[in-house]
């Protein structure tokens, strides 16, 4: 069903050796795999109640001078969300999300608690991805840079203003129309991230929370509207059941995408600009 699933296999597994490198040199770290699941995924343009199995690979660690994130989605649709017109194949998708934070009370050596607030830092990184959809093949490019304010709270949460610099080269294979790179004006986005146990339980509650201003113009002329994607779980740690904590967790996940990259529901990308996604999660930490 997924005839290209070997180059974008081979894509992960270069960003799985990277993560593997860049742990030998941490003070600590977490890596770890993952499968999510659901029914209920939508596309702007195109349909609702999309199935589509995710597979990532997700790396943190934290240095001398501050931490690593790196997360790699692979995403396969079913044929609701097509490869190609009369294709019959669902579309594949790598998604990768980087991001390196500098502390700052680490670099400069002076104290920047107070209050809530645990630590200070510095963001920046980048988003990439590749689709291979019949209506607009993602080639996404963005650039991110902001001040992050982690807060003391069990477990972490940490709250970003972020700058975007964000660009695309789509191609229509309906209509067979490429698109040159084009760069949106830059934005800002309020973005939250957590981790936090749920009191003494094998139970934590994650996720994010991104707020993102419009874009201005989009490729082909429109308005683009402010964006809200909150994705959120309630994981189990499996592990505590023979013994061995924070190896397996399963959950439950809930996505909820309002004017999916800045497309207006309520305009011409309809009802698949608006995701309401729940999914079942399982992780392997190693």
């Amino acid at each position: 069903m997924y005839p290209r699933a070997r180059l974008t296999l081979a894509s992960c597994a270069a960003f799985a050796a990277l993560a593997a490198t860049a742990s030998h040199a941490a003070d600590w770290s977490d890596t770890s795999i993952g499968y999510r699941t659901g029914s209920k995924f939508a596309e702007p343009f195109g349909a609702t109640d999309i199935h589509k199995d995710i597979l990532d690979l997700n790396h943190v660690s934290g240095y001398k001078y501050g931490t690593n994130f790196l997360n790699v989605d692979l995403l396969l649709s079913d044929e609701k969300d097509p490869a190609s017109p009369n294709s019959g194949n669902g579309a594949q998708e790598v998604y990768i999300v980087y991001r390196h934070t500098l502390d700052l009370e680490k670099t400069t050596g002076a104290s920047l608690k107070w209050g809530p607030i645990r630590g200070v830092g510095l963001t920046m990184g980048f988003d990439a991805n590749v689709k291979d959809d019949a209506g607009y093949n993602s080639k996404k490019r963005m650039l991110v840079a902001g001040p992050t304010l982690n807060f003391d709270v069990p477990g972490f949460l940490a709250v970003s203003v972020l700058q975007l610099w964000e660009s695309n080269a789509p191609y229509n294979e309906f209509t067979s129309t490429a698109t040159p790179r084009y760069h949106y004006k830059p934005h800002p986005m309020l973005t939250a991230a957590w981790g936090i146990p749920i009191g003494s339980l094998p139970l934590s509650f994650e996720g994010f929370a991104n707020f993102i201003a419009s874009k201005g113009k989009d490729e082909f002329g429109g308005d683009t509207k402010p964006e809200t994607n909150i994705d959120m779980q309630v994981m189990y740690d499996a592990g505590t059941l023979w013994g061995v904590k924070n190896t397996v967790k399963v959950g439950l996940e809930y996505q909820y995408w309002l004017n999916k990259f800045g497309n207006d529901h309520k305009g011409p990308a309809g009802d698949g600009a608006f995701a309401k996604t729940p999914m079942v999660r399982a992780e392997y930490h190693f």
